[in-house]
Parts: C-alpha cells; structure tokens; sequence
C-alpha cells in the first residue's frame, strides 16, 4: 500500500513541475488535464504527507523510549505516542479507503426486493421483519424508504416487498445485503419447541436513471389488467395494474398498489431499468475474474450471506466469518457494526487485488 502511495506522491511533485513549464500553460487542453490529475491526488497525497510526518515523530519518540538515557523525556515520549498511534491507525484507514476503486454506484439511490424462500408463513414473517430492520436503519442515518409495492402473506407476514431507499450513499452501504438470508428460531405456532430453518432473499439493486440504460420501445410489451388482493374501491375495479415485460430478456415487472395506472407505469419502469442495469453489471463482472475477486461474494440470490439464530441470539454473516450476539438491537435496526465490517472487508479485498495487478 504504502509503495502506492510514494509512486503517487512522487507524481504529484512531478505534476507540479509538469505544470510550471511554459509549453504546458501554452496548451490549454493539456494544462487542464494535469491541473485535474494533479487535483484527484491530491486529498490522497496530503493524507499520505500527515502520515509520513506522524510515522516520524513516533519513531523518534520510539528511539527516545529506547534508549533509557533521560526517565522524564522517556515519559513524554511514551505519553505523546500512546495519541500520535491513535491518530496513525485513524489514518491508515482512511488511505485505505481512499486506495479502493470508487464504485459510481455506491453514491446513487437503491431498490429493495425481499421474498418470502423456503418456510411458509414463517419465511413470510421473516421477510416482514428484514423490512422493517432495513428500514428502520434507513431512517437512522438519514435515509428514505418508501414501499412500491408489497404482496401480504398470511399471519401478518409478506410474500415480497420492493421498495426503494433514497440518500446519497445508499447503494453502497445496502449493496452487501443481496442474498440469501436464513433464519433458525421456534415459530410461534410450533406446540413442541422445535426449531425451524426458513430463508428469505434479499436483492439491492441501485437505481437507474433512463438515460444509463438503453431500450428500444419495441422490445417491451405492457399489459394493464384489474388489481387483486386488499385495496380501495377504485384500485379493485379499475384497470389501473401495470405488468411491463422486457421480452429480450424475459424480465416482467408488475405494479398494482397505486390507483393511478400511470404511476403504478411509472413504478414499474424504474424497477425494470434498475433490474437490466444490475443484470448487465453482473454480465460485466462474469467476464472480469480479477473484479469477481474484489467481492465479498458474487451478490447472487441464491448465495447463503448470513444466518440470524434466534435461541442463541446471534447473526452470522458466513462472507466474513463475522458473528454478533445482539440480535435483538441488530432486528430493530442496529446495523452499524455489520455494514462497517462488511465495508472493510471489501475495501480490503478490493486493495490486495489492486496491489496484486
């Protein structure tokens, strides 16, 4: 990492040098082009400088401790190191940070789908209950969850939900999320204290503006037909649900909660354009095995990411080996630890690769 680092450290001063030249100010293109380059580097070369000048003064505050000569000046020596490693391991993480590839998905807004697996109407309860975590953790840092559009199940749990979370940033703390989620608990209709095993998937999806992905009108097919299931007078008698169909790739998506047929359209296309844009990012990322290597699994729903076992009380994220005995705080949306060290596994991972290139 820190070889990285001097090579752009080096580049930077070379830059400034590039830039003082009268042929550079003379060609105005080329002026803008490192005046840019230099402008990227520069937060991280500044970060590397302060590091590079902390190291320094610890390790001579080091060689003071070692050497025994003065008890006093050892002493302030020690005290003054015991604040400058503190500030070293805060920057250390932050040059990490600033070493991983950006994802210009991670700044956008996302959509949520969860579905009821395996479990019946416990999976379906289940379903209900990661909603309202996502949701409430949404709300925690920020963020806006809406629903688009939910199928209820029996005994007041969910067959699937698609909603949308909104705020800059959402992506890509979300992002980790997608797969599938297994929970062990004894249901509440279970007589003998039996425990059962449900699943639940989890798709995040970051969401596409019309412009990112093309599509030729001709290749979709919309259906308008009566909504079903719970709901207004109108929303059951009307032909206000939409189900639009991608007919090159078989994707459908249908709308049916809004009254309004032109906003139950307007839900379904930004679900669609979300959908072909991650089945394209998932086509990308099959054909670069080095960029396979950089995630914290492939993100697929059909991939096992965690367990939430209720008798023990306590998640396990298999990805990362990562278990946590809060369950109850993490269910109401206390999910700040998780994502944390989701977010630095992958930082991590996503450095050894680039260091490896």
């Amino acid at each position: 990492m820190f070889d990285r680092l001097k090579a752009l450290s080096a580049r930077y001063d070379e830059l400034s040098e590039i830039l003082c030249l009268p042929e550079t100010a003379a060609n105005q293109d080329l002026f803008k082009k490192y005046c840019k380059e230099q402008a990227d580097l520069a937060e991280t070369v500044m970060a590397f400088r302060e590091h590079q000048k902390l190291k320094n003064n610890f390790d001579e505050n080091t060689e003071i401790i070692a050497a025994g000569e003065d008890a006093e000046l050892a002493a302030m020596a020690k005290e003054e190191n015991e604040g400058l490693g503190k500030k070293l391991d805060a920057i250390t993480e932050r040059l990490k940070e600033m070493l991983v590839p950006k994802d210009p998905q991670d700044e956008k807004n996302l959509i949520m789908e969860i579905r009821a697996g395996t479990g019946g109407d416990e999976a379906g309860l289940f379903a209900a209950e990661l909603f309202n975590m996502y949701s409430r953790y949404a709300q925690k840092i920020g963020f806006k969850p809406e629903t688009m559009s939910v199928s209820p199940s029996q005994a007041g749990g969910i067959k699937e939900v698609i909603a949308t979370i909104e705020g800059k940033g959402a992506y890509g703390i979300f992002k980790y999320e997608s797969g599938v989620h297994r929970v062990q608990r004894v249901p509440k209709t279970e007589t003998q204290g039996r425990i059962h095993t449900s699943t639940v998937t989890v798709a995040i999806l970051a969401e596409a503006e019309e412009r990112e992905v093309q599509i030729n009108p001709s290749d979709l097919r919309i259906d308008v037909f009566r909504s079903s299931g719970p709901g207004g007078q109108s929303v059951n008698t009307t032909d206000s649900a939409v189900r639009i169909t991608h007919i090159p790739s078989g994707t459908v998506v249908s709308m049916q909660d809004e009254k309004s047929q032109i906003k139950n359209k307007a839900k379904a296309m930004r679900v669609l354009l979300s959908r072909l844009q991650d089945f394209q990012a998932r086509e990308t990322r099959e054909k670069d095995s080095q960029a396979r290597k950089s995630q914290i699994g492939t993100g697929e729903r059909s991939e096992k990411i965690r367990t939430y076992n209720f008798p023990q009380g306590r998640l396990t994220d298999h990805r990362i080996n990562l278990s946590l005995f809060n369950l109850h705080e993490i269910m109401l949306g206390e999910l700040d630890e998780l994502t944390d060290n989701l977010r630095k596994s992958a930082q991590l991972r996503q450095l050894t690769a680039a260091e490896g290139k």
